[in-house]
């Protein structure tokens, strides 16, 4: 097998014993590190020291993450000013904390007649919106109108 130092320069091609006896003598781990390679390769580290380098940058990567989820804002037709302002505001809290969001209108009962107030309501919302770009375009899912909305990017 190859055998790599633990600043990854070559030793040499040395048998298995030899490289057990090599890390035996500095008191470290001989890690297989690519078994498909001819010869096989393997380095001297220490095992946990690497392991908790591999999790800290692991834990790094997370941290960098931004989640990105789906938040529902619910509307009626025929919804009060306020209720829709408020809902307006929510909107924009959502979409600057970096979350799409699904617009619903829903219809009850004899509503579902009236689907133009709907299609109405939500254009009203779209226009309110500032800087956002309609992912999904409002479509009717059962008793529901629906449409995506994300935040376009600031370049």
């Amino acid at each position: 097998m190859r055998l790599l130092d633990e600043a990854g320069k070559q030793i040499g091609v040395v048998s298995k014993l030899e490289a057990l006896q090599k890390a035996k003598e500095a008191g470290i781990d001989v890690v297989e590190i690519a078994q498909n390679a001819k010869p096989p390769v393997a380095k001297l580290i220490d095992f946990k020291k690497f392991k908790y380098q591999e999790s800290k940058k692991e834990r790094e990567s997370r941290k960098s993450q931004k989640n990105v989820g789906v938040k529902e804002i619910r509307l009626r037709p025929f919804i009060g000013a306020h209720d829709f302002n408020t809902r307006v505001a929510k909107g924009k809290e959502f979409l600057k904390d970096g979350n799409q969001v699904k617009l619903s209108v829903f219809f009850r009962g004899r509503e579902i007649t009236r689907k133009e107030f709907g299609y109405d309501i939500m254009k009203r919302y779209i226009g309110q919106m500032e800087s956002i770009k309609v992912v999904r375009e409002p479509h009717m899912e059962g008793r529901t109108l629906v449409a995506m909305l994300v935040n376009v990017k600031k370049s």
